[in-house]
């Protein structure tokens, strides 16, 4: 069998025994929290009987092993509290039940993922080549005043919270200049000149920022790769200055941005919450927010859940990468 297949079926296991031990761990951690689910959907007056039947009715006078295992068989096959007609049916992936919002968790996500996929793809594909273009320009003019200039955005861009860049940029070219909307998110099937047009201050703000440390990488990368020894190589046999860089110096760039590129996406798509709080936008942060804030486990747990399910699976995309980029990997 080929070593990318292996490669491959290795990454897939190990993935999916991560994937399994965070769940356990983060469905532990929340359920051990003080605040009584039950206790917050009784309403009041609560009686100890009318705890009971809705601890009974949300599997919460199960043992914690019995819930976590209830919890796993409904995100393959679907869950059902209570019983008779007044019964709750959570379709697979069933990541739980918000009582107090009287959906699904899964549901929830979902109509909130295209707002914080909208917003974390858009800055993507504004920061991975301004900041890799941007580094490696700055590497190639080593000393003038090019590379200053993109050092010192860098460094401004790093040191610079990502609320207050926000709140100026609302302030500045929303209110002052009357340029753009400060708030809100228009969806891409209603109108799409409207769609972008509300994420583009958003997508400007979270691009200049990332990209910042992206300059930094790329161009510290590709000073190292022109001093390696196959490039001096290269060019002792005559090849173009043009050729040297793009072919065998931006290679080696790219495998630390890619690394560095896959985690950052997958974190942003699991909730970029500075930015939809700043924007007023109701993303997945804004529900993890606003989860922790009615102390709905629920929803804490399922939004954590699918965040880190996004990382795990962009580092996975990453691993199979890095085989293609070097092939050296998937023989390790």
């Amino acid at each position: 069998m080929p070593d990318i297949v292996w490669f491959l079926i290795r990454r897939l296991f190990a993935t999916l025994l991560v994937l399994l031990a965070l769940s356990l761990a983060v469905y532990l951690i929340f359920y051990a929290l003080p605040a009584d689910p039950a206790r917050l959907a009784c309403g009041k007056p609560c009686t100890p009987d009318l705890l009971a039947r809705a601890r009974h009715f949300m599997q919460l006078d199960q043992s914690v092993v019995q819930q976590y295992l209830h919890f796993l068989q409904g995100i393959v096959t679907g869950r059902t509290f209570g019983e008779g007609s007044a019964a709750v049916h959570c379709d697979a992936p069933c990541f739980g039940y918000s009582f107090p919002l009287a959906r699904p968790v899964t549901t929830l996500i979902l109509d909130r993922l295209p707002i914080t996929a909208s917003i974390a793809i858009g800055a993507a594909v504004l920061w991975l080549p301004f900041g890799v273009s941007l580094g490696i320009g700055a590497a190639l003019r080593r000393g003038k005043l090019f590379d200053r200039l993109a050092v010192g955005f860098a460094l401004i861009g790093i040191a610079s919270p990502s609320f207050l860049v926000g709140l100026l940029a609302i302030l500045v070219f929303g209110f002052w200049l009357n340029m753009v909307p400060v708030n809100g998110y228009v969806p891409f099937t209603e109108n799409p000149v409207d769609w972008a047009w509300h994420l583009v201050t958003p997508w400007l703000v979270l691009a200049g920022l990332q990209a910042a440390s992206y300059i930094r990488l790329s161009r510290s990368q590709m000073l190292e790769e022109m001093n390696l020894d196959h490039v001096t190589t290269a060019r002792a046999k005559g090849a173009g200055e043009r050729r040297v860089v793009f072919v065998h110096g931006i290679r080696g760039v790219l495998v630390p941005i890619v690394t560095i590129f896959g985690l950052d996406l997958g974190g942003l798509l699991g909730g970029a919450i500075l930015t939809e709080k700043v924007f007023s936008m109701q993303g997945l942060g804004e529900l993890l927010i606003s989860g922790v804030g009615q102390l709905d486990v629920a929803v804490v747990v399922g939004v954590t859940l699918f965040s880190a399910f996004l990382v795990i699976l962009a580092n996975l995309v990453v691993d199979i990468l890095h085989g293609v980029l070097d092939p050296r990997v998937t023989r390790g």
